[in-house]
């Protein structure tokens, strides 16, 4: 009988797709640390229930590992901090969470995805953000777990440009305190009026997944800009192409992906796996299904 050894997994709805258990087997791998990843479907309404069946799920006797943490994907960001005991600073200001570790003392939420997009930028993309303008598009749980890594990198203004503005402004309001200690300038706009010639444009909203025109014209590019959108394979080639088109260097969401799981698996092993070689492979493995 093989030794049980820790398991975790994405929830989320749906979770087919995703592509977490290839990163993490990655991370394992190449760290030595044994562990399972796998995908729980939970269907919405369910998912304190799935959680907690995940983890009576152990069984020792029978080979299966304790779950220690769980990634959490759409629909489910905004509900899993209300389980935890313990917030990270980054998840409380988010109000949403993509990461839980089940503690002993009481489970911990945390949001990785800002510090993965930031990561990404600055040591994927090869841009500091510091002194940066920087356009936000969208104002949904994908800004709210990114807007608070994005001021803490100290860019000289980032704007949250919505279809709704209103939500803009609630989210802008949110991190106010924040951006007024870092000495960041922060703004709500809507779309229509959300300003020209940003060095740094990132793409939060679900245009690209709904198959939408990119929500913003080309005038909010400087020369060179970085046009970065968050999602990845197919969904994003439209976006990346009108980057591409508009002189500036487009970036889909596929780095963001790993480095956000990298900062998961620190928050669950205590060891930083390097992410280069695991986004090569990635990048790979999608080239390989999609020709």
């Amino acid at each position: 009988m093989p030794t049980p050894v820790d398991r975790y997994a994405v929830l989320g709805h749906p979770v087919a797709h995703s592509q977490s258990p290839f990163i993490h087997a990655e991370f394992a791998r190449q760290t030595g640390q044994p562990i399972a990843y796998g995908r729980i479907e939970c269907p919405p309404g369910e998912f304190e229930a799935t959680v907690r069946a995940f983890i009576a799920s152990a069984d020792p006797a029978a080979g299966v590992g304790p779950a220690r943490g769980c990634n959490i994907t759409v629909p489910f960001k905004f509900e899993a901090p209300a389980l935890a005991r313990h917030l990270s600073a980054r998840a409380a200001l988010a109000q949403a969470a993509n990461v839980l570790r089940f503690d002993a003392d009481g489970w911990f939420a945390d949001n990785s995805d800002g510090i993965g997009l930031v990561r990404d930028i600055e040591h994927g993309a090869g841009i500091a953000l510091a002194g940066q303008r920087v356009l936000l598009v969208g104002a949904g749980g994908a800004a709210a777990g990114v807007l608070g890594p994005l001021i803490e990198a100290g860019p000289a203004l980032v704007v949250v440009a919505n279809r709704t503005a209103e939500r803009a402004v609630v989210l802008v309001e949110r991190h106010r305190a924040l951006a007024e200690q870092r000495g960041v300038g922060l703004e709500a706009r809507g779309l229509a009026d959300c300003g020209e010639h940003y060095g740094v444009l990132l793409n939060s909203s679900a245009s690209s997944l709904a198959g939408a025109a990119v929500p913003v014209t080309a005038q909010t590019l400087a020369p060179g800009a970085l046009a970065l959108d968050m999602m990845y394979g197919p969904a994003a080639a439209p976006f990346l192409a009108w980057a591409t088109a508009h002189d500036a260097r487009g970036r889909d969401g596929l780095g963001m992906l790993v480095e956000q799981a990298a900062e998961a698996f620190w928050l669950w092993r205590g060891v930083r796996p390097q992410t280069a070689p695991v986004l090569a492979a990635l990048a790979a493995r999608l080239a390989a299904t999609c020709s």
